[in-house]
């Protein structure tokens, strides 16, 4: 995953340029001023730096700049292009224009993004070293980052990550249903007292019907005996002619006149039924009258009852009939706030298990931390020491506070440095050398490249202030460093350029206005270059010489 194509159109004094780079260490070099430095402004604007209008090159209405990376899977860029979904198989093109008279734009893989997200992403797809403001080594994150990566501890970490996320959801989850708690405590007395008072009525499915059917014959008994008895007296009983009396009259006549019109005896038979009905009738108004009896005490039983259940039904907005689906509505009510309740004591254990589980692996991750730390601490000084950097300290401060779980553990871990001996260790954001800043990233690099998450590493600045062994020392390093990752290096050194896989040649001329020009060398325009950097104006032949031989160790 790197670099594979820069395209400039129209920026400072670039008219247009389309650049390749290859894996490995990548050199830039040119005369000072020639506009190495563009190059990487260029570039940074592509990865989500702020524009400035006054970049745009002279004459022109905007500037353009495109980046085309090669990426893995599974790298912290696919990652983030995938749950952005914009991945493009292995492909990753990151797009800026620069407008004079409207806001700039921003592109990745052909979409229109915002300046946050291609920023976000350019933190994964490249890091200057020697500019502040792009350099990723100097967030405290960042820092933290590469400690856990060296001790590797992504595992644990991302167990960390999990368990906070899960106790951030947990608690809130228990602090809502707490809350509803307490809301619902006068809500559970009310309804507790409710059914009570139904419960006490005890009043059955269909149960109030039959009561107003029961009601309503003891109320009128005296009026269903009275005539009930009349009736049967009329029918069945009276001295004089009754019903049935009447009726066994008239069939006697009609079966005398049946011999004188046999049509009649249809009639007789009608009459016949008739005087079978009445009697059938008068039986069962017998035991009906048997079964009716004045009970006073009943009745006054009857109307308590009636009268308890229409006024429960009236403070339950309800008909009477319905007070038994009422009841049961109130019990399931109740029982899902209190089974809420059970809900919240098993939430706040869940709270307090995952709190536990998160502190187990934090005070691990901790422990961890502070063991690989002391030993990258010392790593990285000695590396410190190599780079030019005598008596300088690197120190890796760890504070460590068990409090409320945090999304990466205890710890806040913090690059100290101190570039001398002699001057006081203080927060690596706080180094004001850049070519100091630059080194120390590079020994931070170099010890830890096996583990580096950031493909392109572009170092500006790292040999001020230094030369001779150093400076080989420095490039010898870069090359290393190059092995796992792609590295771009600008330098004025020989010693360091000489290191390069490759090497580009940036200069500046005055054609119809300023430009400037980026030459892919080959091995004798390398070792024309590498001689000009040795020896300035005149190139000897004893420069060209060393020349060679300075490309030819490079080589061992």
């Amino acid at each position: 995953m790197a670099l594979s194509t820069l395209f400039i159109r129209d920026f400072a004094v670039i008219q247009q340029l389309d650049l390749e780079f290859g894996a490995g260490l990548t050199v830039l070099t040119g005369e000072t001023g020639a506009g190495k430095s563009i190059l990487i402004d260029a570039l940074t604007l592509a990865l989500g730096a702020r524009a400035d209008t006054d970049s745009i090159r002279r004459g022109a209405d905007s500037s353009e700049v495109l980046a085309h990376f090669d990426i893995e899977p599974d790298t912290d860029a696919a990652l983030w292009l995938q749950q952005q979904e914009l991945i493009d198989d292995r492909s990753c093109i990151t797009r800026r224009i620069v407008y004079r008279d409207k806001p700039s734009k921003a592109f990745i893989n052909g979409r229109s993004v915002t300046l946050q997200m291609l920023n976000e992403l350019g933190n994964y797809l490249a890091d200057v070293h020697g500019q502040h403001e792009h350099q990723s080594l100097l967030r405290r994150e960042t820092q933290r980052q590469v400690l856990d990566d060296y001790a590797g501890l992504q595992s644990e970490t991302n167990k960390l990550e999990q368990l906070y996320n899960d106790y951030r959801e947990l608690l809130l989850r228990y602090d809502h249903s707490s809350q509803q708690s307490a809301d619902q405590q006068a809500r559970i007395e009310l309804l507790r007292f409710q059914i009570s008072e139904l419960e006490q009525l005890t009043l059955a499915d269909g149960e109030f019907h039959e009561l107003e059917q029961e009601h309503r014959r003891l109320a009128y008994a005296n009026d269903l005996i009275n005539g009930m008895q009349f009736i049967v007296h009329a029918l069945y009983e009276s001295d004089e002619d009754t019903t049935s009396a009447k009726l066994a009259d008239c069939i006697q006549r009609l079966d005398a006149l049946t011999q004188f019109d046999h049509e009649l005896s249809a009639v007789s038979t009608m009459l016949r039924e008739a005087q079978i009905q009445v009697e059938e009738a008068t039986i069962q108004l017998r035991q009906r009258l048997a079964s009716v009896e004045l009970d006073p005490k009943r009745l006054d039983w009857l109307e308590q009852r009636i009268g308890a259940a229409t006024d429960l039904a009236r403070k339950h907005r309800c008909k009477p009939e319905e007070l038994p689906t009422r009841l049961a509505a109130l019990v399931a009510e109740l029982s899902e706030i209190e089974d809420a309740g059970s809900k919240n004591a098993q939430l706040q254990q869940q709270v307090f298990a995952t709190r536990q589980q998160y502190h187990a692996i934090a005070g691990q991750v901790s422990d961890r931390r502070r063991k690989v730390g002391e030993r990258l601490t010392r790593d990285i000084s000695d590396q410190m020491q190599e780079l030019g950097m005598r008596g300088g300290e690197f120190k890796i401060s760890i504070d460590s506070k068990e409090t409320e779980p945090t999304r990466f553990g205890y710890d806040s871990v913090e690059f100290l440095v101190s570039a001398n001996r002699g001057q006081p260790i203080k927060p690596m954001a706080k180094v004001a050398s850049g070519g100091e800043l630059s080194r120390i990233s590079l020994a931070i690099q170099v010890v830890t490249a096996a583990v580096g998450r950031i493909p392109c590493l572009i170092f500006d600045e790292v040999d001020v202030g230094i030369g001779g062994g150093v400076a080989e020392v420095v490039g010898r390093k870069l090359r290393s460093l190059g092995r796992s990752q792609q590295v771009l290096c600008i330098t004025h050194l020989p010693q360091v350029a000489a290191l390069g896989h490759q090497h580009l040649q940036i200069c500046k001329g005055e054609d119809a206005g300023i430009y400037i020009n980026v030459s892919h060398l080959d091995s004798q325009s390398r070792v024309n270059e590498i001689a000009r950097m040795l020896g300035g104006v005149e190139i000897t032949p004893q420069t060209r010489e060393h020349a060679k031989d300075m490309l030819s160790r490079a080589q061992l």
